[in-house]
C-alpha cells in the first residue's frame, strides 16, 4: 500500500547525519539521492533495504510542515485514474501523471495536494 514517504527537513546535512547514523543499526542506508541539480532546487536522501528507497528526507519543504506520502499503484492506468479521481475530489495539482526519470527510467507518479497541503502520490514501477 504505502510505498514511500518523506519528511522535509530544515538542515539537510544535519538530518542526513542523524539519519545514517539512527537508522544503520536498522540495516538502513541511502540507496537514492536526487540532487538540486536534478531537481531544480531541493535535495533528497532515500533510505531503504536492499536499493529501495521507502524513507525519505528532502529540502524544498516546511519541515514540520506538510507530509509526501506515496502510494504504490499496480500500473499507469491506475496513477492516471488516481490523479484524476483526486483532482475531481478536490485536490490541487501538484505534479501530472508523467515519467519521473531523474528518480528512476520507469518511475511514473502524480502529484495532489490534499486538503491540508500534504503532497499525496501515487507511482507505478513497472515499465509500460
Amino acid at each position: 500500500m504505502i510505498d514511500h514517504i518523506g519528511l522535509a527537513v530544515r538542515d539537510f546535512d544535519a538530518s542526513r547525519a542523524f539519519y545514517d547514523a539512527a537508522l544503520a543499526p536498522l540495516g538502513y542506508a541511502v540507496c537514492k539521492e536526487v540532487t538540486a541539480a536534478m531537481t531544480g532546487g531541493s535535495r533528497h536522501a532515500g533510505y531503504g533495504p536492499e536499493g529501495k528507497p521507502q524513507f525519505w528526507i528532502g529540502t524544498g519543504g516546511s519541515a514540520g510542515g506538510p507530509v509526501h506520502v506515496a502510494f504504490e499503484a499496480r500500473n499507469r492506468g491506475e496513477v492516471y485514474a488516481f490523479h484524476a479521481a483526486a483532482m475531481a475530489a478536490g485536490a490541487r495539482d501538484n505534479g501530472a501523471p508523467g515519467i519521473r526519470a531523474h528518480y528512476h527510467p520507469d518511475y511514473y507518479g502524480a502529484f495532489v495536494l490534499d486538503p491540508d497541503g500534504n503532497n499525496i502520490e501515487a507511482v507505478c514501477h513497472g515499465p509500460a
